[in-house]
């Protein structure tokens, strides 16, 4: 019986100084699955060089010469995470009866990856990683990722909590992922909506090891910023109800000026007057802001541009050898 071929996909962006231990791991849980015989022997490890400006494509390029297990793609730019994951996913539909995604970094178990493979024998499409403890992170990121989760969840969106970028999908699983044409890809949340046999598999989260996190404090708030606009307009709608409410409150007061007229107490309120324009003003930039989050979005989707541009294909070329 034939195989499932394995492409495990790696966003890169300045990893040069983690690649040689990622590829020595990825290589021997490959090198694992193939003596199970769970996975074809010419499944690939695919690096996506996002744009890097160290020496991370050429040592791409040179363990693709020295490790039959390696290959990989280098974008034009960065085109940042997403881009880049979804270029590597794109490469890899064609050859591939499965597809891992992981970080370069390693703070994803590479071992948990075994697992994935044997639910993918049991008939899931769609496996996720899932951390069983977040240890590793500070105490602000913990309790902000699970802040995230609970007002994702509230406006409708229905996450895997505690599930990032580390998943297997099947063949069939990332065709209908790939039908999704979005500029503004928010992937960990589109692939819930595909709707196949889904399972999890917990593991234990390790710290970096080695270089700088690729995720900053404004790429995080960014990250959220996109996540909870690309999938709900709640945000809209609660804007709607405050204007409402204000409203209300400022039909409240002009009937109580009205009286205050009536009886004679005409002083004027500077106090309650600078309140009140300084809370209106601040509602109506917040309400102007948020509109001009999803008009930014309208913007950058009818234009319809490429999401990513590949330079230099080495998968491709491997498997055409």
């Amino acid at each position: 019986m034939k195989k499932p071929f394995l492409s495990i996909v790696v966003p890169c962006y300045n990893e040069e100084e983690v690649l040689n231990e990622t590829t020595k791991q990825l290589t021997e849980v490959l090198m694992t699955l193939t003596e199970r015989e769970l996975i074809d022997p010419e499944s690939k490890v695919i690096y996506v060089d996002d744009g890097s400006k160290d020496a991370t494509w050429q040592l791409i390029s040179e363990k693709t010469a020295e490790n039959p297990y390696i290959s990989g793609v280098k974008l034009s730019r960065n085109f940042g995470h997403q881009g880049a994951l979804l270029a590597g996913l794109n490469a890899a539909y064609e050859k591939s009866d499965c597809v891992v995604s992981i970080d370069a970094d390693l703070q994803d178990d590479v071992n948990a990856i075994i697992p994935f493979v044997e639910k993918f024998h049991e008939g899931f499409d769609v496996v996720y990683g899932v951390r069983g403890k977040r240890d590793t992170d500070t105490f602000f990121k913990r309790n902000t990722a699970l802040g995230f989760y609970r007002f994702m969840d509230k406006i409708g969106v229905k996450l895997v909590p505690n599930h990032a970028d580390f998943r297997l999908l099947s063949k069939r699983a990332l065709k209908e992922f790939l039908n999704y044409k979005e500029e503004n890809m928010f992937i960990r949340g589109i692939v819930p909506l595909l709707g196949f046999p889904s399972t999890k598999v917990y593991y234990d989260r390790n710290e970096r090891f080695a270089g700088e996190s690729k995720y900053p404090l404004k790429k995080m708030i960014s990250f959220a910023i996109d996540g909870i606009t690309s999938f709900s307009i709640v945000p809209i709608r609660m804007l709607f109800s405050l204007g409402v409410i204000m409203f209300c409150i400022g039909i409240g007061i002009g009937v109580y000026a009205l009286i205050q007229k009536f009886i004679g107490h005409v002083e004027s309120g500077w106090t309650s007057l600078m309140i009140s324009l300084w809370i209106v003003g601040g509602i109506q930039l917040l309400a102007i802001g948020v509109l001009g989050e999803y008009v930014g979005k309208i913007f950058k989707e009818v234009k319809g541009r490429p999401r990513y541009t590949i330079e230099e294909n080495l998968f491709e070329e491997k498997m055409a050898e």
